[in-house]
Parts: structure tokens; sequence; C-alpha cells
């Protein structure tokens, strides 16, 4: 197969690529300009591919498939059902095409799949027995009713004039920075809100829905439990005290709803064309899924990096996490034996 060119199988038939993991160097001491301003405008990098697909998409929907001012005024059923239908129907067509092409017609097969088992089949332990029947159900059910309840309660709250709403023609050198930003704002809330949802009690009840997914696909992206979905998507609340323009608000949801899969493809590269390879940039998410404890967030801030709970996919950092989990089992022993 040709992924052995850019990775290797283990004796499991798990798939690693032979690059490791790295942080963005836009944190880097000494400091680096010439890597961080390739980083940022390369590809692939920060904006190249999915910063610029997401705010491309964002601004289409706010110009042609958001109500007008008018409407979003008052609240009413008609135009939040709209918009409820519209963010289903992309969630609908962005996670559906990827998993159409990798997962149902496997185009490439397991070339480039971190793990070699497939999705469908009878998996006890998820709701209907059924790994894509749970990640659908929590998806359409609690995911994008929730995401589209913080859209409508700022939309409305920008049109009545709540929050502020500044324009791009007064304001173009602003507002042009906070979406530049607006994917590490959104790395540094989800980063926060993973580290909580991974303390014990909250994992066991809300969390765990979401682990469930070892073997991440395109669906496992938004299957998570309501009080998940609710902190998850609760980083578009920045702009209700920042202020900003509307747009800003959407692309921070899109990037948070629409961006969840760029995790959890569960493929390193997609074929495109004859010989072009797409990078996904999903191994580090993939790793978190399979260990539950290291790469808490993307990695364009080197939080876990900071925090001591970075892995690049080295035999070095799989060594180190081992010796987290010795140390935390041997103080839980001490603890047992004091409490005695």
């Amino acid at each position: 197969m040709e992924d052995t060119l850019y990775g290797s199988r283990n004796q499991r038939g798990e798939w690693k690529p032979t690059e490791l993991i790295k942080n963005a160097p836009i944190f880097a001491f000494p400091p680096q300009p010439l890597a961080a301003l390739k980083w940022v405008f390369g590809y692939p990098g920060y904006l190249l591919p999915w910063g610029v697909f997401f705010a491309g998409v964002s601004t289409f929907v706010w110009f042609f498939l958001t109500p007008p001012l008018e409407t979003l005024r008052t609240l009413s059923p008609g135009w939040i059902a709209y918009l409820l239908v519209r963010n289903m129907a992309m969630v609908f067509l962005f996670f559906g095409a990827l998993h159409l092409r990798l997962y149902v017609r496997r185009r490439q097969g397991i070339d480039y799949k971190y793990n070699p088992k497939w999705i469908d089949g009878k998996q006890p332990g998820f709701l209907l027995n059924s790994q894509m029947a749970e990640n659908l159900i929590w998806t359409f059910l609690s995911g994008v009713p929730i995401w589209t309840a913080y859209e409508v309660l700022t939309l409305w709250a920008f049109a009545n004039g709540f929050i502020p709403w500044l324009s791009f023609a007064e304001h173009p050198v602003y507002l042009a920075v906070l979406m530049l930003l607006l994917p590490l704002i959104h790395e540094f809330h989800f980063y926060c809100i993973h580290r909580l949802i991974h303390w014990p009690p909250l994992y066991r009840s809300v969390h765990r829905v979401h682990h469930a997914n070892i073997n991440p696909g395109p669906w496992s992206s938004l299957s998570m439990h309501p009080v998940e979905h609710l902190l998850y998507f609760s980083g578009a609340l920045i702009w209700w005290i920042v202020p900003a323009h509307p747009l800003l608000a959407i692309y921070n949801l899109h990037y948070a709803g629409l961006g969840s899969v760029v995790g959890h493809i569960g493929f390193d590269k997609i074929k495109v064309g004859k010989d072009g390879l797409f990078d996904t940039h999903a191994y580090a998410h993939y790793l978190h899924h399979k260990y539950f404890e290291v790469n808490y967030a993307d990695g364009s801030i080197p939080l876990d990096k900071w925090f001591g709970t970075f892995h690049d996919g080295s035999p070095e950092a799989e060594e180190a996490m081992k010796k987290r989990r010795a140390a935390r089992a041997s103080r839980r022993k001490d603890g047992v034996v004091k409490s005695r």
C-alpha cells in the first residue's frame, strides 16, 4: 500500500505517520519569525486549508443564508426553524460527504487510516448497538439544535442592540484581526472546557459519551452529551462581551460545529485526483481518542506541552505517558493505604 511511504503499521494494523506532530512555531522561543509566517500563510498551516474554508462558508452563510436584520429582531418559530434546518443540512452534506467517500464507498480502502477496523456492524455498548446510529442521534437531536440555539440568541441580541454590532466599513482592521485570531480563541476555549469535562465526575456522566468513539469517524465529531454540547458551543458567548460583527459569531459556531470533523476523520490523508493527497491534521486528536489523556488542545497554542500532556506520536511520548499513568496509580494506591 502506498501509505507506507508516509508511515507504518504495527502488528495490530494501526497506521501512524512517520512525521511527528509539532506545535505551531508562533510560541517558539527564541522566536522564529520566518517559520511562523510560513505556518500562518503556508499550506498546510493556520489559514490553509481549514481556516479559509470555514471563514468562506461562514461569509457565504451570513450574506446569503441568514435572515435580514428586521426579521432577527423578533424571535419567531419560522426563522428559528429555518436556521435549524440550514445547520442540519450543512452538517449532513459536509460530514456525509466525508463518510460516504471514506467509509461507505471506501475509495482508498485503509490507506492512511489510523485504525484498520471499520465502524459498521453490530457494536454493543452504543445506542441501538450501532456507533453510527448513536453518532447520528447525538448530532441531530442535541448537537445541531444547541448550536442553533446559541446562534439564534446571539443574532437576536445583535439585531436588538443588546450587544454591540461593529461594521466592517468602520472597523476593518480590528474585525479582520479578530477573524484571524478566532481559531486561537476557539482552541483556548476548547482546551479549558475539555480539561473540565475530563474531571472524573463529569467524565463519567458527560464526556464518556464522546469517548465511546475510540475509533472515530466523521459522524463522531458532534456525538456528545447535551451538557458537553452546551459547554462546547459556549465559545460563541465571547461575542456578547467583545464588540464585533455577527459574522464572527457565525464563524465561531461553524469553526466549532463543522470544524469538529477535522480531528475525527480517522484518516491522515485523503486521496485527491490521481496523485494528490489532502492532509487532514487529524492525528493529534486521534491520539486523544486512543489514549484519553493526551492532546486536549489542537496544537496551535502549545497548551499540552506547557501542562505535560503533549503526545507527538513518538515512542518517547508513549513512555512519558506510561510514567504519568504509573505515578497516578501510585498516588491513588498510597491514598487508599493512608485512608485505612
